[in-house]
């Protein structure tokens, strides 16, 4: 069986929440099943990242102060804000419930100011500080970077570290192991256009059919193209779309993901599925959970796995040696 890597999520990657929902479904479900077959854990999760989140803390105390920020409950992920703030045992706050004072960050109280040591942010770049990055945001808190850049206050994931899972920036990966950590990859990319390049662009166009074409700014299966089930007017809006600005956009062979037998109106019915598994970078250096959500196109012959697109997910099993 060939394994690729699809894409990289470092920004605010979700879901974990649905894979240790998962797995307690399981548990009610087939409770002997699990110790039977020797299945290791995927709950310590929210415990490695707690963990990882207080050795952030600018402030030397035992207990430092660590917020999620959420920008609220019309966020789609909401869900897993507030489940990892539940399981974390910290607070879930929105922008309004913080404010900088002389280049620290305070949570509001009913008894007074509190000083916030970590920020886990779930609040996109753009949005999370109006005062240096968008001025019509309500979502963010402002004069936060400044609180940042005087070193006062940890955010996590660092602001900018999107660049590293930019869908343009995808191609480059296996270069940059190559380059910095002088090992060949272990795993394979799938083969990637930038639409930028004009000869590369003129094979896309010309096998289009064939191709998943991406904006290189878009997540969550939003503004992709399938070429293989699009019809020939959203192929041809598609491509005024390109050749508007083509180094917006990458393409990649259509690739027939694994499937996995799933129980839908009764019966067993094979689905397109892909796996996101998920590490953590601490003190104890990256830690891999065994485990991860397995991702199911429910709609019959769909390739399209994402849950904002119609998507579900399945329990996944690593086994103990």
């Amino acid at each position: 069986m060939d394994l690729y890597i699809l894409e990289d999520n470092l920004r605010t990657p979700t879901g974990v929440s649905y894979m240790i929902e998962n797995r307690e479904i399981t548990k009610r479900i087939f409770p002997d099943l699990l110790t039977q077959n020797q299945v290791r854990s995927v709950t310590d999760y929210p415990t490695i990242l707690h963990n990882n989140l207080v050795s952030l803390s600018p402030r030397q105390t035992i207990n430092p102060n660590i917020v999620l920020l959420t920008p609220g409950i019309f966020n789609s992920p909401y869900f897993e804000h507030t489940f990892l703030a539940r399981f974390m045992g910290i607070e879930l706050v929105e922008g309004r419930d913080l404010v900088v004072n002389n280049h620290c960050v305070f949570m509001k109280t009913t008894t007074g100011l509190k000083q916030v040591d970590v920020i886990y942010r779930r609040v996109d770049d753009e949005f999370i500080d109006p005062l240096t990055f968008r001025a019509d945001s309500m979502l963010g808190v402002p004069g936060l970077m400044s609180a940042y850049r005087k070193g006062n206050v940890a955010i996590v994931n660092a602001i900018g570290n999107g660049v590293a899972d930019d869908k343009a920036v995808y191609n480059y990966v296996p270069d940059m192991i190559r380059y910095y950590l002088n090992e060949e990859p272990i795993l394979k990319n799938v083969p990637t256009y930038q639409l930028g390049k004009e000869e590369e662009r003129e094979y896309v166009l010309k096998n289009i059919h064939t191709m998943v074409v991406k904006k290189t700014n878009e997540s969550g299966g939003y503004g992709m193209l399938m070429g293989h089930c699009a019809t020939e007017k959203e192929i041809e809006d598609y491509k005024v779309e390109i050749l508007k600005e083509p180094r917006n956009f990458i393409a990649q062979p259509t690739i027939n993901l694994s499937s996995a037998p799933c129980y839908i109106d009764g019966k067993l019915q094979a689905r397109r599925v892909d796996l996101r598994p998920y590490a953590l970078f601490g003190p104890s250096g990256i830690e891999l959970v065994p485990g991860g959500l397995t991702r199911v196109a429910l709609r019959e012959g769909s390739l399209v796995v994402n849950s904002s697109q119609g998507g579900g997910s399945k329990d996944t099993w690593v086994l103990a040696k």
